[in-house]
């Protein structure tokens, strides 16, 4: 294998560790985080999802002073904020809670920047929220890379914030109704607009194999980066769990759901188990894998590839699937 692990944009924990917790610590911070490097994610994005301003201001100071301070600064480049300038729509918003959601406001970017020691490297917004495209341009210009999800944009919207920075869609086929309009909805859109590339959660539940097919047909595979989006859930046994105040099950088969509510409830999935279900779906090779696992991440934060290949290996290939080290 011509890779040492794996590059991981969307983490929101692992191990029974949040880190949108307001209570987060740093022992759980560095527990996650070497948890997760031995399941070999060599490289990821702590994700904050829509938090209280307490939260922010809390957890991404410690988490930029746990990395500066540790090992941890070869492993963690900043952190994935997703939210709070996302659509309050039920559906799109998905778990993110209605009442931390924001218009976009490129003061209160501002002040999360600040908090954060400009440790923010990613940003999911909303295309079609008022404000969105001012945000946006001032997020670049900070070097922050802008990704659009949990939206229920139009083309112009879509092709609007393109035009003004974005780079990315977050876990596109997701953050979405069950039912959508055939023709107007928050797909299309995105995925003929050639600027930006898409994120997408293999796991085998977030996305079906024939939409994960048509993504990577559609976009190429140099514009597809895959994402695990893990869950504080991941890692753990199958049982019951209670996330964000909802009540979770986590099968045998790794499917993390609500009963309540008949939906998803995140990822119990690493990169490594991405990679291997991206495998077994046959219509992408190896090397393809590695491409939308390790290149094009650190290509889309403008990291040189070059700095990781050094490092020691944290997962081999053979027999057709990757096996951690």
């Amino acid at each position: 294998m011509a890779i040492p692990g794996f590059v991981d944009l969307q983490v929101n924990g692992y191990k029974g560790v949040d880190f949108s917790s307001p209570s987060l610590s740093e022992d759980e911070i560095l527990y996650a985080a070497d948890a997760l490097i031995r399941a070999g994610t060599l490289f990821f994005l702590p994700t904050i999802i829509t938090s209280s301003v307490e939260v922010y201001r809390r957890n991404l100071a410690l988490l930029r002073r746990v990395v500066e301070n540790t090992y941890l600064r070869d492993h963690i480049p900043g952190v994935h904020l997703e939210g709070p300038f996302i659509s309050p729509e039920e559906g799109y918003r998905g778990v993110h809670r209605e009442e931390w959601i924001r218009v976009p406001s490129v003061d209160f970017l501002h002040q999360l920047t600040e908090a954060s020691g400009n440790f923010i490297r990613l940003l999911t917004m909303a295309a079609e929220q008022p404000g969105a495209e001012e945000v946006c341009r001032y997020a670049v210009s900070k070097g922050i890379v802008v990704s659009l999800g949990h939206q229920h944009p139009l083309r112009s919207h879509i092709d609007a914030l393109a035009r003004a920075g974005a780079s990315c869609l977050t876990h596109l086929g997701n953050a979405i109704p069950q039912m959508i309009h055939r023709y107007e909805n928050a797909l299309w859109p995105a995925l003929i607009n050639d600027a930006l590339m898409a994120m997408v959660v293999a796991d085998g539940f977030h996305v079906s194999k024939e939409l994960l097919e048509i993504i990577i047909r559609i976009k190429g595979v140099d514009k597809v980066i895959v994402t695990s989006d893990v869950s504080p859930v991941g890692g753990m046994p199958p049982g019951t769990y209670h996330l964000l105040g909802i009540e979770s099950v986590l099968e045998e088969n790794g499917r993390l759901h609500c009963p309540q509510t008949n939906s998803l409830a995140g990822s119990s999935f690493t990169m490594l188990q991405c990679a291997n279900f991206l495998l077994s779906c046959s219509f992408v090779s190896p090397e393809e894998v590695e491409k939308m696992t390790f290149y094009n991440p650190l290509r889309l934060l403008g990291i040189s590839p070059q700095t990781l290949l050094q490092n020691k290996p944290l997962v081999s290939f053979r027999d057709n699937q990757f096996i951690p080290l």
